[in-house]
């Protein structure tokens, strides 16, 4: 009977955790979502300005006004000197009167099923869109913080000597500064916003823990019967880094990605929050919380609420599965 393999063994670890698999689900849906929405299948109209101004949400009811109806013009006094006063009068009740049914008449909603924004624009369609910028940028950000990561970690716990002191120098550099001032420096650097400058602040600073544990990784097995016996035969460094140690070491590279995902939607959300995320015209959880901190003032809850919410899933869906992923991968946990 042929054994089973690393992979096997964690997919029959994972999915006896109904708990994972539940995460899993949550996540697995919010990434449709995103593709969706990057294909312009759904969403795609989301700017439309559909609602009123401030539109409850649906379970609230349209008594819940975004804004106070205007106060009744007062009457003018009987001016004999001003013959326009008559008709100043008659605009003004003509304008008051059909206050209410402006709306009506522009093809607005008064209510949406999760309110609107300042703008009109459907609050959950906009949370799905801002869901794919920050998932893209999670996930982008991600694989480039631990490509990196892993690189600079093959090459320093394989080759050993000047290489590993110089990577050891690099690392201690990133580290002795804190992640946040390293993100606003790299970010006033580059002093441009959209999703690539996003990605490129959060992968160049956050490659150091992958690299700290692929270093590790490295240094154990390279000194291994199969990568000595890959030696005797012949097979260059580089092949004896990627061929037969990474895969062996993947496991860490990928439970790495897994939890830089979360710290990267998170990243984004601050980012945008403070003001160095993503550009005007391009929405993501970050920009909407940014927005919402005024709305909030007064009284307009529904847009911090769906994005906070949306955010809260999936970081606590993914950390979950994360979770249950490092003891599925882990070799000492038998079935």
């Amino acid at each position: 009977m042929r054994a089973q393999g690393l992979w096997t063994l964690a997919w029959l670890r994972l999915r006896a955790d109904r708990l994972a698999m539940a995460s899993l689900a949550v996540v697995l849906v919010f990434l449709l979502m995103a593709m969706l929405s990057a294909s312009g299948l759904i969403v795609a109209d989301w700017a439309n300005e559909v609602g009123v101004n401030y539109a409850p949400p649906g379970f609230v009811g349209a008594s819940a006004a975004t804004v106070a109806p205007a106060a009744p013009p007062q009457a003018l006094s009987d001016n004999p000197f001003d013959p326009l006063a008559d008709d100043v009068r008659a605009l003004r009740a003509q304008l008051a009167a059909g206050e209410g049914g402006r709306a009506a008449g522009a093809g607005r909603l008064a209510t949406l099923p999760f309110g609107a924004d300042k703008w009109g624009h459907d609050i959950l369609k906009k949370t799905i869109k801002g869901g794919e910028t920050s998932i893209v940028v999670g996930l982008v950000a991600a694989l480039l913080a631990v490509g990196i990561g892993t690189l600079f970690g093959a090459l320093s716990g394989y080759c050993g000597g000047v290489v590993d002191d110089f990577f050891n120098w690099f690392y201690s550099v990133f580290t002795a500064i804190p992640s946040v001032l390293m993100i606003l420096a790299v970010a006033a650097v580059l002093q441009q916003k959209g999703v690539p400058t996003i990605v490129l602040i959060l992968g160049l600073t956050g490659w150091t823990g992958p690299y700290r544990l692929m270093r590790a990784e490295y240094l154990k097995h390279k000194a291994r019967e199969y990568v000595l016996a890959a030696d005797a035969i012949g097979a260059s460094h580089w092949r004896r880094m990627f061929v037969h140690i990474f895969p062996n070491a993947s496991h860490v590279a990928l439970v790495q990605l897994s939890i830089l995902v979360v710290g990267f939607i998170k990243a984004e959300v601050i980012l945008s929050f403070l003001g160095f995320g993503v550009p005007a015209g391009v929405v993501s959880w970050g920009s909407m919380l940014n927005e919402a901190q005024g709305e909030l003032l007064l009284g307009r809850w529904w847009q911090l609420t769906a994005a906070a919410v949306a955010m809260a899933l999936l970081v606590t869906a993914f950390s979950l599965f994360t979770d249950a992923l490092r003891d599925a991968l882990d070799p000492k946990v038998k079935t």
